[in-house]
């Protein structure tokens, strides 16, 4: 009989392979960045981690030995959902993974749009010695934070170190530590004006393709700063770009867009008023160890013992 077979498409530490092999003794375990390591594998893999545009062809098909599907992003909108679906195939993302560099790169976009830091930077290049009209502070001021999950969570356990109102959006409504308010996602109109910043950390579904446009936009003060590190299209873009250029709002950081790589034409590359990151926030040191230790594991010797994955599984019909 054929052993039962892993393939992780992606490079893992001796110590963390080795752990693997210690649950899920008598399998095959194939792990490398190499697709010429992993690909004839492919096709009669039982649990794949790491998704790669070869996977489609070769393993999502009506006569699959996939059972399982560990994503190495926490955004799964790319991923070939209805047939994974129609597959029966468990589908686990890697959501909590980037709360630490995510948040971080949260706060770095958020002080520096207040404290000018990308102006002086600007400022620097040419030695001019300018004082630009700094003035506004963080301390005390309110934050929305639209999508409370791990990301969410964590960025509002930072905001109270500035002592911060924070206020909370996510579907359920439900009350979280460090966030004095939350509203579920019809109410988010209702407390826009209300916040000082505005951070996007929801996934892409349904309910929250262009979620925010012109309306959000004109609820927003004109001292306001949004934040998006969510999903491009979770904002309709043009209706940004037009809020940034009449000054209807402060400034933005920007991490994710519409069509990525962003394009050399758009106007957002040249508004003093952005700050773009090329899609960066979630990345790491620790990557692969929190994936691999955090959250394939734990599931995995839930899958082998029969259970439900505790971690991250996927519902298909709410889309994450």
């Amino acid at each position: 009989m054929a052993k039962r077979k892993i393939v992780i498409t992606h490079d893992l530490q001796d110590e963390q392979l080795q752990r693997i092999k210690e649950i899920a003794i008598d399998w095959d375990i194939i792990s490398s960045r190499d697709e010429n390591i992993w690909l004839d594998h492919i096709k009669d893999a039982e649990i794949i981690v790491g998704w790669k545009k070869e996977i489609a062809e070769h393993a999502i098909q009506p006569n699959s030995q996939l059972r399982w599907f560990q994503s190495w992003s926490a955004g799964i909108n790319k991923l070939p959902l209805e047939s994974f679906k129609e597959l029966n195939i468990l589908l686990t993302g890697a959501s909590g993974v980037h709360a630490y560099p995510v948040s971080e790169t949260i706060f770095a976009l958020m002080l520096a749009l207040t404290r000018k830091i990308d102006t002086y930077v600007k400022n620097q290049r040419e030695k001019k010695w300018h004082h630009s009209g700094l003035s506004l502070e963080m301390h005390e001021k309110t934050v929305g934070i639209i999508g409370v999950g791990a990301i969410g969570k964590e960025t509002a356990k930072i905001a109270k170190a500035f002592g911060m109102r924070v206020l909370g959006v996510r579907q359920s409504g439900k009350r979280e530590e460090y966030v004095d308010e939350m509203f579920k996602l019809g109410e988010l109109d209702s407390i826009i004006p209300a916040c000082d910043y505005i951070v996007i950390t929801l996934p892409l579904t349904k309910e929250t393709y262009h979620l925010f446009g012109a309306q959000q936009f004109q609820l927003m003060k004109k001292s306001a700063f949004f934040i998006n590190i969510g999903r491009g299209n979770i904002v309709v873009e043009q209706e940004l770009i037009k809020a940034l250029q009449q000054k209807a709002i402060a400034g933005a950081g920007l991490d994710v867009f519409e069509k990525e790589p962003l394009s050399e034409d758009n106007p957002l590359w040249n508004l003093e008023n952005v700050i773009i990151t090329p899609h960066s926030s979630g990345s790491t040191e620790h990557y692969t160890k929190r994936v691999i230790e955090d959250i394939f594991i734990p599931n995995l010797q839930s899958y082998l013992a029969g259970e439900t994955l505790p971690i991250n599984l996927i519902n298909y019909e709410k889309g994450y």
